[in-house]
């Protein structure tokens, strides 16, 4: 399996590496990120709002069978 480089905005709680456009996301959009180590999803997307200075509503969910975590942009 290639992952390729880890990007410093790319995700990857479960070691598998989860790519966001980061750029196109506005307040009030959201993303699901499945995963099962919801903690460490939760700390990178924390690490990544302070970075960008922005803000997240992070809420562990199950969507379409799946664990993971769904973030709201909030500022």
């Amino acid at each position: 399996m290639d992952q390729k480089v880890l990007k410093i905005d790319d995700l990857d709680p479960d070691g598998l590496r989860v790519t966001v456009k980061w750029e196109d996301m506005g307040v009030k959009s959201s993303i699901f990120v499945p995963c099962v180590n919801t903690e460490k999803a939760a700390e990178q997307l924390r690490k990544l709002a302070k970075r960008k200075k922005w803000e997240f509503d992070i809420q562990v969910c199950v969507e379409g069978g799946k664990l993971g975590l769904r973030a709201w942009r909030t500022v």
